[in-house]
């Protein structure tokens, strides 16, 4: 990779950001799921490009973590990103359903019995 390769790298998030290091809330975590509102509100604001992108990724709910993988960017980028859409209606996002209960241990002693068969 030439050095302007590697500087062009360093600046590109930098942009998508408009400088901002931090996310506008703390909506998101690896987890969240986040799907595209479908239709868009009509008084919707015209996203840029990396936006758009999110946008048509996100037609399915997808978790941040498979936006930024999908995207190749840092996961930090992508969530002021999508802090972005979802301030403009673009979005949902679903935070992980907390986990409540015992586990069922009958289904998962079934799973290792099952596991030690292959």
């Amino acid at each position: 990779m030439s050095g302007g390769d590697e500087a062009g790298r360093l600046v590109r998030p930098f942009t998508l950001t408009g400088g901002r290091t931090r996310p506008s809330r703390a909506d998101f975590t690896l987890i969240t799921t986040v799907t595209a509102v479908d239709p868009p509100p009509e008084r919707a604001v015209r996203p840029q490009p990396e936006h758009g992108r999110i946008l048509r990724l996100c037609a399915r709910p997808l978790a941040v973590a498979e936006v930024a993988a999908h995207l190749d960017l840092p996961v930090s980028v992508v969530v002021i990103m999508l802090c972005d859409l979802l301030e403009a209606g673009l979005i949902t996002a679903r935070p992980p359903r907390p986990v409540t209960g015992t586990p069922d241990l009958d289904l998962l002693e079934k799973v290792r019995d099952g596991l030690g068969r292959i």
